[in-house]
């Protein structure tokens, strides 16, 4: 059961309800006009960037990117020196980037509920194992290094 409720999964059930309610038009709402599209690029290939970033980097680190998995260390190099959490908030700037390909306005209110499961579902979990294993090292890192931006 572990293995069907990671991020991924959610991310996608997300986009999908996006997708969803821009092809039911409700409502007759839309962002309108041709710069959408090169927005929501932008915040699709800016997660795709941190995503990558961050699997490098724990790769790197020879650590494991897997969410329920115990961490090997406690990676703060790279792109976890500007964020904690860069392979979420790469989700997040995706699901935004294709609310707004798909058009989606009243799937915008998604994009808090999506961030506030991962939080609750995965990071918080997550950042109490690394507190327990990793201690001070952990809580200096926090002390620097915010969850999101």
């Amino acid at each position: 059961m572990k293995w069907i409720d990671i991020p991924p999964i959610w991310w996608a059930a997300f986009v999908a309800l996006s997708w969803w309610i821009g092809r039911a038009e409700l409502f007759g709402l839309s962002f309108g006009g041709d710069w959408i599209g090169l927005l929501a690029g932008i915040f699709i290939g800016g997660g795709l960037i941190l995503i990558a970033l961050a699997a490098l980097e724990m790769r790197k680190q020879r650590t494991t990117i897997i969410p329920h998995m115990e961490a090997d260390r406690l990676v703060q190099s790279g792109i976890f020196r500007r964020t904690r959490n860069p392979i979420y908030l790469g989700d997040a700037l995706m699901l935004l980037g294709f609310i707004l390909r798909f058009d989606a306005p009243l799937a915008l209110p998604l994009l808090p509920v999506f961030v506030w499961i991962i939080e609750r579902r995965f990071i918080i979990p997550e950042e109490d194992r690394l507190r327990r294993k990793f201690r001070m090292d952990f809580a200096r890192y926090c002390e620097k290094t915010r969850r999101w931006l």
